[in-house]
């Protein structure tokens, strides 16, 4: 259990916590729906091979594979969804979305950041022995809705 002053967020993951902030916002700011998130999936496959992954693309039309190996050991799976949906922002938020009519309402924006900071630490730290595999498929067709 943790204990008042202790926090749950590993010291590495809060050393690059505005960077991830950022880059959910570059998101977020920046809507794509399902199959289209072209934009997005250069962003999330340059941070891959920035950070020492091997990166596949592609798959489903848009979506992202990154691979890091460091020695042989377990594999650690990791997969979050990054299409926005057919909605109009009216939040006002700085970081609103720039285009008409796409939102990341459903907070995939979220997920696509929280993958990336998770793909960021062991590709920063070398914490992990084995394998990491993020997976960014391609999810939702043209009008929000799965295929």
């Amino acid at each position: 259990m943790l204990q008042a002053t202790q926090s749950p967020v590993l010291p590495g993951i809060r050393a690059i916590e505005a960077e991830m902030v950022a880059l959910r916002h570059r998101i977020h700011s920046h809507p794509e729906l399902g199959f289209e998130e072209f934009v997005t999936s250069d962003l999330v496959a340059e941070c891959l091979q920035a950070w020492g992954y091997a990166v596949h693309r592609g798959l489903g039309g848009t979506g992202v594979l990154g691979t890091l190996r460091n020695g042989e050991g377990r594999a650690l799976g990791l997969r979050a969804d990054m299409d926005a949906l057919p909605i109009q922002e009216a939040t006002g938020l700085p970081y609103a979305s720039k285009l008409d009519g796409k939102m990341h309402a459903c907070g995939h924006d979220g997920h696509t950041a929280t993958l990336l900071a998770a793909a960021r630490y062991p590709g920063r730290a070398q914490a992990l022995q084995g394998h990491a595999a993020p997976d960014l498929p391609a999810r939702r067709g043209r009008h929000g809705r799965r295929p």
